[in-house]
């Protein structure tokens, strides 16, 4: 039956939490929009040791139902609702790293909220509980930190509300964030994602047992309004196509649990026990609590607000999104990533291929695929020596020490690492598949899942020495702005590719009746090639004079026989392959 029912919720329970701890902070705090707390109370739990230094110091932030318990501290330990990503060996090491992780202000698991007792009355706050910000639970945990002697964080991490935690971290507290990991998040939520929120707390607020929200002393409780919360929540964290996947073989065949709730439908049934599983840990105005402050959270309305605001922060960044979250779209973070590097910032972004939906951030299947990204990001691992290859060694002799460079197909990062070596200073690759985004990362560079097919619309011009095209221009589509673009962004482009007239793909389409093939980008069959166009240098050089583009330098070779093309040669008959120094021309 358990298996049935098997959801991210399904580690967390309402039993006391063994190795918890409590920070009180008898102090008034003023919170963002004017209330003040006589008091405050956090209940946190830490994994690893803080070393000599405190400087290996981690920070993760839980979303709307979490709380401090990440992982199990020992075997006896109940499970935690991120020990796939954080433990001993894994992506957030806590062999290597000191983690720390708070109930946020307003929740229910140790923390000061409404269900604590308010000094001036004796009783619980309830629906007297002040409305609180995302700020003032970054404020909060930065009292912990402080508590903790900790002046500057290796890094912050969360996804969903702990992404608005993050993002917060990095903007309201700059000095303290080396980096930020902002997972299944974004500068706002849509009014969509709203919505839901709105009928999940009308339908607590209208539960007759809800009493105005002073429940804790009437011996009753808003069960069915939390239940149906926490219901309506849950599918908004689910994908179509995960639904279809769990429920549709047998939609009409319901489990078999006690529950005065619909269960006509197999997903009616799951539903049911979802939301009364959550019921016996959860509480109602905390959960009002805290997703009024999601709610509530906004980076700026304008394109131009959310620049300034993350003007602020001082750190490398790490932007996750899902393909199939539809409650935080990739397209709120590909907007994020934007703007931060609009403004110079440092950033690899990745959008992991899931049908897993909002939730994919606690799901052990994508954990697997961003894991090796957050460690990446903090370091985890040693770097493996960059792999060396003919083309990379061409493509640097054309590449001046000191050169800022952005690579568009960068692959596992290989040419970007042996520019690092030199001491590039800034440096950037462009990918679309998350283990070579991992890869690229590993040696230290920022790595991009970007769409080149829409040009590179948020660099700046000239913002790099030389931008990177090596057998990428086939295949995208529209080859003649994407080589604009990268001459807008670049001083210069070096542009790689095969020359599909060579003498051998002549004489097999001419004397076989074949599609031409060839070692390299042109090796695919011509039905499952990813090629889109099959230039020779010729056409390139036709191209080039067509936008009134520079050929600084040209180099063919000959692979087959390891030499460079003479000048007294014909390149486009006797080379396969050719790089090409291009720049704009000067009018």
């Amino acid at each position: 039956m358990v298996a049935d029912f098997e959801s991210t919720d399904s580690v967390r329970s309402g039993k006391p939490l063994r190795h918890v701890q409590t920070a009180v902070f008898p102090t008034p705090m003023e919170l963002h929009l004017g209330e003040t707390l006589p008091s405050i109370e956090v209940a946190y739990e830490t994994y690893g040791t803080l070393d000599g230094e405190r400087s290996n110091a981690v920070l993760i932030c839980h979303a709307i139902t979490g709380d401090s318990h990440l992982a199990p501290h020992d075997d006896e330990d109940d499970p935690g609702w991120w020990e796939a990503l954080v433990g001993p060996g894994k992506a957030v090491d806590t062999d290597r790293l000191f983690v720390i992780c708070s109930n946020v202000l307003g929740g229910c698991r140790g923390t000061t909220g409404p269900a604590t007792i308010n000094p001036a009355t004796g009783i619980p706050y309830g629906s007297d509980f002040p409305l609180v910000t995302v700020e003032d639970m970054v404020d909060v945990q930065k009292r912990l930190v402080d508590r903790l002697g900790i002046r500057r964080l290796r890094a912050v991490i969360g996804g969903s509300l702990g992404g608005h935690q993050t993002l917060s971290w990095a903007t309201r507290y700059p000095d303290y964030v080396q980096t930020a990991v902002v997972i299944a998040a974004s500068a706002r939520l849509t009014a969509q994602a709203i919505a839901f929120d709105v009928v999940g707390r009308n339908a607590i607020q209208s539960d007759p047992h809800f009493h105005g929200g002073q429940y804790y002393d009437t011996g009753e409780f808003p069960q069915t309004g939390l239940a149906l919360a926490r219901m309506l929540g849950h599918i908004t964290y689910l994908s179509s196509e995960a639904m279809t996947r769990k429920f549709d073989l047998d939609r009409h065949a319901p489990r078999d649990i006690v529950t005065d709730f619909e269960k006509r439908f197999s997903v009616g049934s799951y539903l049911a026990y979802q939301g009364e599983q959550f019921v016996g840990r959860f509480d109602a105005n905390s959960y009002i609590t805290i997703t009024l402050a999601m709610d509530n959270f906004d980076m700026g309305d304008t394109r131009e607000k959310r620049l300034e605001t993350l003007r602020a922060a001082e750190c490398d960044w790490l932007v996750l999104s899902f393909s199939s979250d539809w409650l935080f779209p990739p397209s709120q973070s590909r907007e994020l990533v934007a703007l931060m590097t609009r403004l110079g910032q440092p950033v690899s972004y990745c959008e992991v291929e899931t049908d897993g939906g909002h939730d994919s951030f606690l799901l052990p299947s994508p954990i697997e695929a961003f894991g090796p990204l957050v460690a990446a990001k903090l370091g985890a691992r040693a770097p493996r020596p960059p792999r060396e290859s003919a083309e990379d060694d061409r493509i640097l002799e054309l590449i001046p020490p000191g050169s800022s460079v952005l690579d568009l197909g960068c692959g596992e990062g290989d040419l970007l690492a042996r520019l690092r070596e030199r001491g590039a200073p800034l440096l950037c690759g462009v990918e679309v598949s998350t283990a070579s985004i991992a890869a690229t990362m590993q040696h230290g560079v920022e790595a991009i899942d970007y769409d080149l097919n829409v040009g590179l619309p948020e660099f700046d011009d000239n913002r790099f020495d030389y931008v990177v095209l090596s057998s990428t221009l086939q295949e995208v589509p529209n080859v003649e702005h994407l080589l604009s673009e990268a001459l807008r962004v670049g001083r210069r482009a070096i542009v790689g590719f095969t020359n599909f007239a060579h003498r051998t793909l002549r004489e097999m389409f001419s004397l076989e009746g074949r599609a031409p093939k060839a070692p390299g980008p042109y090796s695919h069959e011509w039905y499952d090639t990813p090629n889109r166009r099959f230039p020779s240098i010729q056409d390139m050089l036709d191209l080039c004079e067509k936008m009134g583009v520079t050929v600084e330098e040209a180099r063919y070779y000959d692979d087959t026989r390891g030499r460079v093309i003479g000048k007294d040669e014909d390149p486009n008959l006797a080379a396969e392959t050719a790089l090409l120094v291009l720049s704009k021309k000067i009018a």
